[in-house]
Order: structure tokens, then C-alpha cells, then sequence
């Protein structure tokens, strides 16, 4: 009985990479969106806005 290996194909591999880079590519997205958020400008300006609209006209 002859057994038949597969021939390895060229791009084996290839969804794992394509996986791994999109999730570090997600990590650093979510870094860079936490520190713009976290930052001062932001939080003041979000703070003011919902002072703004939360206050009752006059």
C-alpha cells in the first residue's frame, strides 16, 4: 500500500497571519481611541457638552 503525501501549497499559513495581523492592528486602534478619549480636551469638551445639554434653557 503506497501512501500519498499532500504537496504543501504556497500559501499554508496564510489565514492565521491575516487573523494575527488584523487583531494587532484592532489593539492598536483601541490604544490609540483610548488615549484620544481619555485625554483632557476630550474629557473637558464631552463634560461640556453634556452640561450644555442637560441645562434648561431660560
Amino acid at each position: 500500500m503506497r501512501t500519498f503525501r499532500r504537496r504543501p501549497r504556497s500559501d499554508d499559513g496564510s489565514t492565521t497571519v491575516e487573523y494575527a495581523i488584523v487583531t494587532v492592528a484592532v489593539a492598536a486602534f483601541a490604544a490609540v481611541l483610548y488615549s484620544l478619549l481619555t485625554g483632557d480636551s476630550v474629557v473637558s469638551w464631552l463634560t461640556n457638552l453634556v452640561m450644555k445639554a442637560l441645562s434648561v434653557p431660560s
